[in-house]
């Protein structure tokens, strides 16, 4: 096999890859699952003891998401934000609907990257467009891990489709 039919093959496995790492549904509950049934009082309550609520840790998402959509798209780095609380908007009950579909979009802006051939390339100071993207994939997955942590403790878990609770 040549360095090029292999490079092939590494390139087609991360753009099937990448999809399910952001939309989960194999190694954990996936994220239109993890929002769904939400109502905007759910979705905006910081339960005891936890330093978030669901919303405010999709804005956190959605922040970095698009920062790092903006590099990739614009193909040059971005400056870091001054302080990690600027990366934490407030989300009051009537923005939750607002917040949710901004994920979505944000997400259906990153499927078309994951093909692109120049992954290997760097855009935001040393890293790669593929890392960037990596990086999107593991901030994503890390934050619904205590999206659903959080619906634990309000009592909305598992959502109305179901999820891993067997």
């Amino acid at each position: 096999m040549t360095d090029d039919t292999r490079n092939q093959r590494s390139q087609l496995a991360f753009a099937r890859l990448l999809p399910k790492l952001f939309r989960g549904g194999q190694a954990f509950v996936g994220v239109e699952a993890s929002l769904s049934g939400l109502t905007e009082e759910q979705a905006t309550t910081r339960p005891a003891g936890l330093p978030h609520s669901v919303a405010e840790l999709v804005a956190h998402v959605n922040w970095w998401n698009r920062w790092m959509l903006d590099i990739i798209e614009m193909g040059q780095a971005q400056p870091y934000p001054a302080h990690a609380a600027d990366t934490w908007p407030e989300v009051p009950a009537a923005d939750w609907a607002r917040v949710k579909n901004e994920f979505y979009e944000l997400l259906a802006r990153i499927d078309p990257h994951a093909a692109r051939p120049d992954l290997s390339n760097p855009v935001n100071h040393e890293e790669t467009i593929g890392e960037l993207l990596a990086d999107m994939a593991l901030h994503t997955a890390h934050h619904f891990g205590q999206v659903v942590t959080v619906r634990q403790a309000l009592g909305a878990w598992p959502p109305p489709g179901g999820g891993d609770t067997w």
